[in-house]
């Protein structure tokens, strides 16, 4: 019996052994497959950085096999994970400035190419040397420093050689010369930029046209605005021309052709703003053959009484914003010549001046084509006329698709005007031929008139078609004109709103006889 129960004693100790050696085996196949499974998702977790994996050696405690180790960073080195961003101070020198960009890829200051800033050196060549420097380089600046006053000469920072995104910083103030000798027989603009691409001109600073001798020295042949002639002071005396102020500070009598402030031909994508345009001769910002315009927080400043002294005008250009800008003048505040599509002006301070005008358009029998035209949120004080269309008898041509919204007028003489019978000249003939005006709409024109609120004078042969007024309410304020009621010519539209004043003399549809245009009057 003792025998038999020692036999059976060793066979279930071997029954247990054999067990606990089959659990220790199955324990250890699955640690090795934990390891594969690492292994093989290795590559993919690298991509997402490494650095997490510095911790991953814990897997490898016990059992009997070899330790497995991760493939090192020399066989399969993951991709450098990003950076993230750090805020870095800004430089005391240099601090950033709202609205002024990315940093220049190389500056050329005026003061290192021989300008003095004294006011009195001529520093033209030190200019075109700055400009010829960056004109080379890509999102270069020329820098017009602050503290001084730049007496500059006619001049044409001009491409179409120039890299892109040239930045001209003006923060001092740069003057024109008051000698007649410097303008010869006369320039159509004093500084311009032409051909480039990405221009822009920003800054503090001051361009100063010193204009008061041209204007002093205008030729009664210069043109007059013809709306003057709705005008009648209340003593029946209607002077041809308003005197002008006697501050001339130019020697010599300057040629009859006066030059623009500052203009741009030819450009694409350029902005204006932060700067001050004073005291031009002529226009005081001008835009032709431009495409993706910019002009914001800037201001122009000019007297009232300033012949031609247009704020901001427009000719051959689209794609253009205009906002928050002061614009006081001697004429339009901004006017839109033939050629001008997708234009938004809004947020815009216009008095004194003429208002903001579309034309005049279709001179000496041209075609004129403007189309898609916005001016809203615009406030005007003491202007000659609000939102306005001028036109001259025999243009072929059309204004379509205008939009004037929430206009804010103040002592304005003429709040809302269509002429088709422009004339600036002492006498014009009477022609058939017109440019075509179609959906042009007036809403929400509030305030205060002098003279007259509503002038629509249309061609009768091309009615006025599709004309809309909402939300109209000019109420008179007597000064120095006689006040006359609302005046309609040959137009047709409707009234969406009671108006006050009414406004009955509108003509509800379509013109029963509307000659439809030629292929020469199409735009």
């Amino acid at each position: 019996m003792s025998g038999f129960g020692f036999r059976r004693l060793t066979f279930m100790v071997l029954v247990a052994f054999l067990v606990w050696s089959s659990s220790m085996v199955t324990c250890n196949a699955r640690r090795g497959r934990h390891w594969r499974q690492n292994r093989h998702t290795w590559p993919s977790l690298a991509k997402k950085g490494g650095k997490m994996f510095g911790s991953s050696h814990h897997h490898q405690k016990g059992g009997s096999k070899p330790k497995i180790q991760p493939p090192p960073h020399k066989a399969l080195p993951p991709p450098p994970a990003p950076k993230p961003r750090e805020k870095t101070p800004p430089s005391p020198a240099s601090p950033p400035q709202k609205g002024y960009g990315s940093q220049p890829s190389a500056v050329f200051n005026v003061l290192d190419f021989g300008a003095k800033g004294d006011g009195n050196t001529d520093d033209t060549k030190a200019f075109e040397a700055a400009w010829t420097g960056a004109c080379k380089v890509q999102a270069s600046m020329v820098n017009v420093p602050a503290g001084f006053t730049f007496l500059v000469g006619p001049v044409s920072f001009s491409g179409p050689y120039c890299q892109a995104n040239i930045v001209f910083q003006l923060d001092g103030t740069i003057i024109a010369p008051t000698d007649s000798k410097s303008w010869g027989r006369g320039l159509l603009q004093w500084l311009e930029f032409t051909k480039l691409k990405g221009i822009t001109v920003q800054g503090k600073g001051i361009i100063d046209g010193r204009g008061s001798g041209w204007w002093q020295d205008s030729p009664f042949e210069d043109p007059i605005d013809d709306e003057i002639k709705l005008i009648i002071p209340l003593n029946n005396t209607l002077e041809e021309r308003p005197p002008m102020p006697v501050r001339n500070e130019l020697s010599g009598k300057m040629p009859s052709i006066k030059p623009t402030a500052l203009r741009f031909y030819g450009s694409f994508n350029v902005t204006v703003t932060g700067i001050i345009i004073q005291n031009s001769p002529q226009f005081h910002l001008k835009f032709d053959n431009c495409v993706g315009v910019v002009v914001h927080d800037m201001s122009v400043s000019s007297p009232g009484d300033s012949p031609n002294t247009d704020g901001i005008h427009l000719q051959n250009s689209k794609d253009v914003l205009i906002h928050s800008s002061n614009l006081a003048c001697g004429d339009d505040c901004i006017s839109i010549q033939t050629g001008c599509s997708n234009v938004y002006v809004h947020n815009v301070n216009c008095g004194p001046g003429h208002g903001i005008s579309i034309g005049s358009l279709g001179k000496d029998n041209t075609k004129a084509c403007v189309s898609n035209i916005t001016v809203r949120d615009i406030m005007m004080h003491n202007t000659m006329n609000g939102v306005r269309i001028k036109t001259w008898q025999g243009g072929s041509g059309s204004v379509q698709g205008v939009m004037f919204s929430n206009i804010q007028v103040s002592e304005v003489q003429l709040p809302i005007v269509i002429d088709q019978f422009y004339c600036d000249k002492r006498s014009c003939t009477n022609q058939t031929t017109a440019v075509a005006l179609s959906g042009i709409t007036y809403q929400r024109i509030r305030g205060t008139y002098t003279v007259k609120p509503v002038h629509f004078a249309c061609s009768d042969s091309l009615p006025c078609t599709g004309v809309t007024l909402s939300a109209i309410q000019l109420k008179p304020l007597q000064e120095r004109y006689h006040l006359y009621d609302p005046f309609c010519w040959q137009t047709f539209g409707e009234l969406t709103t009671p108006t006050v004043p009414p406004i009955g003399c509108l003509q509800i549809g379509k013109p029963p006889k509307n000659r439809v245009q030629s292929d020469h009057d199409v735009c």
